[in-house]
């Protein structure tokens, strides 16, 4: 089976398995309570949404464990290692969701319950999370630094690499936790980031890698089933942060991240909207630029409905996506 055709038949294997035990999972949660807290700063519209089952990335993180893990066992167990590679994203993936577990336990059961972590530390963690695997893409994988587009030589950042790939992890880490705020948004968006990837992957030779990222296209598919409006399960921090961090390790890997932002264009937004905010609210002493961020929020208070924003959001994500896409390989 060619490449392309195994990633395919891993994305629905993925999709399936993760619409089968969904409803089991999601009572599971309601059975301990773990519901949703709504901040203050929300938009009065979310209040229903109080105590909705949260924590809902474990729901796709491990059937994309599972499934990578097990058809890539000859090579992550063999004499070659052909595919240890894969261990990588997996990490990224794992290492943010316990970071935003903790986040989201917080917001629930612990002492800071309606506020999460507080943001100085959940950013120590990311940062300590994001070097390591740095260093890994460094030093142990060797990985290209960067593609630039019609070259096949890719540059060498040196060092530099090491806070230069520490910032995009965190960055988008943070960028698809910001666009994780209305029913289905950062599921949709990641499904199209990560098929993206995928292709840039098996374009490149890179079968393992393009794997992973179309087992976690189906895995967000299955999840979508029951985050769409209105949704009855969140992925929380937990699974936004695993989503955030692991496709900017993806990025990297491949040395084709320079058009990230493209094809990470919404994430990409949503950070922007919130650092736009508070630099100018803090230069003019309490003026703001949009009505409420992340701006998803915004278009909330113009009276857009959830169901516009995010079909209208993945318009862009996906046009987006393929200028992304087409400007990667560019001659």
């Amino acid at each position: 089976m060619s490449g392309f055709s195994l990633a395919i038949a891993m994305s629905g294997i993925s999709f399936l398995l993760s619409t089968i035990w969904g409803e089991p999972f999601i009572q599971l949660l309601a059975k301990f309570n773990i519901g949703k807290r709504i901040k203050a700063d929300q938009p009065a519209t979310h209040r229903k949404k109080e105590d909705t089952t949260t924590m809902g990335g474990f729901m796709f993180l491990v059937q994309i464990t599972l499934l990578t893990v097990i058809l890539n066992a000859v090579s992550l167990f063999g004499s070659k290692l052909i595919g240890s590679s894969i261990l990588v994203p997996l990490s990224a993936l794992w290492a943010f969701a316990i970071i935003g577990a903790i986040d989201d336990w917080e917001g629930i059961r612990g002492s800071r319950r309606g506020l999460g972590m507080r943001a100085n530390t959940k950013f120590i963690l990311q940062v300590i999370a994001a070097l390591v695997l740095a260093y890994g893409m460094k030093d142990i994988l060797l990985v290209p630094h960067l593609f630039w587009p019609a070259s096949d030589v890719p540059l060498d950042f040196g060092w530099a690499y090491l806070p230069l790939a520490t910032i995009i992890i965190v960055g988008m880490a943070n960028a698809m936790n910001f666009t994780d705020g209305i029913d289905g948004l950062a599921s949709i968006i990641s499904m199209t980031a990560f098929g993206i990837y995928g292709i840039i992957a098996l374009m490149q030779g890179q079968v393992y890698l393009g794997r992973f990222c179309f087992c976690v296209l189906g895995a967000l598919a299955g999840f979508l089933w029951f985050n769409c409006n209105p949704a009855r399960l969140f992925m929380g921090d937990t699974g936004s942060q695993a989503l955030g961090a692991s496709l900017a390790v993806v990025a990297l890997m491949t040395g084709r991240w320079l058009f990230l932002p493209l094809i990470a264009i919404i994430p990409a937004a949503e950070l922007l909207s919130v650092i736009i905010q508070v630099s100018y609210f803090k230069i003019t002493k309490g003026k703001r630029v949009f009505k409420r961020t992340p701006i998803h929020h915004h278009f909330e208070e113009i009276n857009w409905t959830e169901s516009q924003i995010v079909i209208r959001f993945w318009i862009i994500e996906l046009v987006g996506s393929m200028i992304g896409l087409s400007l990667t390989f560019i001659r």
